[in-house]
């Protein structure tokens, strides 16, 4: 997909994760003591990554997974214990050598390859199932759609996802977030309602082959996201 705001938000995310972020991303996604504010995303993203696994087979030994925006590697971690060789992609190389860092040796039958670079590049292969979480949320909805698309042509089973659920409170802490210096300021995340992302889906004729399933949303303090099924029909 060459669609030019995919790629420019690209770039954005990759800038802030890889240089603004990358310390701050380390201590969140470790035992270390973060504010009460940060508390709360790590507890809200822990839960989420407990719900997106969950959604996957209990046993994965011979398939293939991407985790698309892996961050410092926790889910696809999880995802190899049970089996599973597990592409693991993200767009900040500072939080690959980090995911790098922390995997662990005795993975059992599973494998985890970390690397740098797009979700959405072919040379990646084919897939059983792919997991994105909290990677999609910076787009807006119609590129959220396209990137589905894309995975999608190389998928075989379910496509796990997040995204940012428009709710009043998500509106009050995204505009309160600009209030922040320009140089700590995240990428923008992207509200979409439930109905208006069902209806892009149903709406791209290359995701015809697919169903949205379940779904579950996660407010936990400053955390909000909302997970969504796809499977292959």
């Amino acid at each position: 997909m060459t669609n030019g705001s995919y790629q420019e938000r690209r770039a954005a995310i990759e800038t802030y994760f890889d240089r603004t972020a990358s310390d701050a991303w380390s201590k969140l996604t470790s035992d270390a003591k973060v504010s009460k504010i940060r508390e709360t995303v790590r507890a809200g993203r822990d839960d989420m990554r407990h719900t997106l696994l969950e959604w996957l087979p209990a046993d994965l030994t011979g398939k293939r997974l991407l985790d698309a925006g892996c961050g410092t590697g926790a889910l696809a971690v999880e995802a190899a214990r049970r089996g599973a060789e597990v592409l693991a992609i993200d767009v900040a190389p500072t939080l690959i050598d980090i995911a790098r860092e922390r995997a662990p040796t005795d993975l059992g039958q599973g494998s985890v390859t970390f690397q740098a670079g797009d979700m959405l590049d072919p040379v990646h292969g084919q897939f059983d199932h792919v997991v994105a979480m909290d990677s999609l949320i910076h787009y807006c909805p119609n590129d959220v759609v396209k990137v589905l698309t894309g995975l999608a042509q190389r998928t075989r089973g379910s496509i796990l996802f997040t995204f940012a659920p428009k709710t009043v409170p998500l509106a009050i802490m995204h505009a309160a977030g600009r209030f922040f210096p320009r140089g700590d300021r995240a990428p923008a995340i992207e509200p979409v309602s439930m109905g208006a992302l069902r209806s892009l889906i149903a709406a791209q004729s290359d995701l015809r082959g697919w169903a949205p399933n379940r779904t579950r949303r996660i407010a936990v303090g400053f955390y909000t996201s909302q997970a969504l099924e796809l499977s292959a029909i």
